[in-house]
């Protein structure tokens, strides 16, 4: 029997304490985690802050260090009275800042549409906060007895309200009615449009593929220059129709197709067993779409609609080449104004203009995003 010999092994001095891990929490960590994790990621971390400080700094001191804040005229915005490189005027923006907003509307009127923004936005909010109680009695408000209510505010012409033509309309008025009008038609028109290019019936899908190829196929341009110009000619004598109406629906009509076929490719990323599993249920054609297919359709294609949204508010900068002011077409008119005629008179206004835009553009985003994560709950 041969014994075992067990050996143990000492350090023959302590071991050096180790360094501290680095920091994976806060500030510190999140830049080293997502910035400088490679030298790859800390080159382009280094020339996009180059890049922003480039831009960021002239910008601001345009619109803020080197700005005008008060005057009442084109010489207080010159650098001969200032004393130094002049920014953004804003004075002008402060004196032309009622046209910007409303128009060629009467001024002593500007009460109803202050008032028509004011309900408006008292309605909207709260369809937008998920808890908010009532929600399809504020739903049939904003949607049904809203655009009539606006419409007898805006127009007039009954219950004792002077009448108001719509070419007197112009501004931010002309922008929201353009846009809002057109995403609150758009969006039911388009998922009619591509359930009826999804259907069965040979009828219904070919009317709905002429119609949405046929708006997609010509830009929204020409269908303003029809709209406004071309009909009239094919109406008889004694029918007149609104200007500012027939741009409405060609924007609506032209924003559907391309929403037609947003809805119609989340319809496609729906797997067949939710149509087979609804059929075995004994669900018919509109509860299946209504109550399985179309919210999970809708859902998935959040950005293209919220996109084809915010390319919409964008484009109704294209009413003015139909002689109708819209923001935009306001600040180009009021650079006609030679008592503001100053160097730095167009860049202030189309700063100001895209700070606006911006403003609404980024907030539909950032809306967007929020219904996103808050409807994305099977993926958590």
């Amino acid at each position: 029997m041969t014994g075992t010999t067990q050996t143990a092994y000492v350090a023959p001095a302590i071991t050096a304490p180790l360094p501290p891990p680095i920091a994976v929490g806060g500030p510190v960590g999140w830049v080293r985690g997502n910035l400088l994790n490679s030298w790859s990621n800390a080159i382009v971390t280094i020339v996009s802050l180059y890049l922003i400080w480039a831009v960021a700094v002239p910008l601001i001191n345009f619109l803020i260090i080197d700005a005008v804040w008060d005057g009442a005229g084109r010489a207080d915005c010159l650098p001969e009275k200032v004393g130094h490189s002049v920014g953004a005027c804003w004075p002008f923006i402060g004196a032309k800042f009622s046209q910007l907003v409303y128009g060629f509307y009467p001024w002593n009127l500007h009460w109803r549409v202050d008032l028509t923004f004011a309900l408006g936005a008292v309605l909207l909010v709260p369809l937008m906060i998920p808890r908010a109680p009532l929600k399809m009695l504020n739903s049939i408000l904003f949607f049904g007895v809203f655009p009539i209510v606006a419409f007898f505010l805006l127009v007039g012409g009954s219950f004792g309200l002077e009448h108001v033509e719509t070419r007197s309309w112009g501004g931010l008025l002309v922008t929201l009615v353009v846009a809002v009008t057109g995403i609150v038609v758009s969006l039911p028109l388009g998922i009619l449009l591509a359930l009826g290019r999804r259907s069965h019936m040979p009828a219904v899908q070919g009317m709905c593929v002429i119609f949405i190829e046929f708006w997609r196929g010509v830009p929204l341009i020409t269908v303003l220059f029809f709209a406004t110009y071309m009909l009239p000619l094919f109406l008889p004598n004694t029918w007149t129709i609104d200007a500012l109406l027939r741009v409405l629906v060609g924007v609506a009509l032209f924003s559907a197709a391309y929403m037609a076929e947003v809805v119609r490719g989340g319809l496609q990323a729906i797997p067949r067993g939710q149509f087979e599993a609804a059929s075995a249920l004994g669900l018919g054609y509109w509860k299946t779409m209504g109550l399985i297919v179309l919210p999970q359709a809708l859902r998935l294609v959040i950005p293209g609609i919220v996109n084809n949204f915010i390319g919409l508010f964008k484009d109704t900068t294209l009413v003015l080449i139909v002689s109708i002011f819209d923001f935009l077409g306001q600040m180009r008119a009021a650079f006609a104004d030679p008592n503001w005629s100053t160097p730095v008179t167009l860049y202030t206004g189309f700063a100001f203009c895209g700070i606006v835009y911006f403003v609404f553009c980024f907030s539909m985003s950032r809306y967007s995003l929020f219904v996103e994560r808050r409807l994305n709950t099977s993926h958590r």
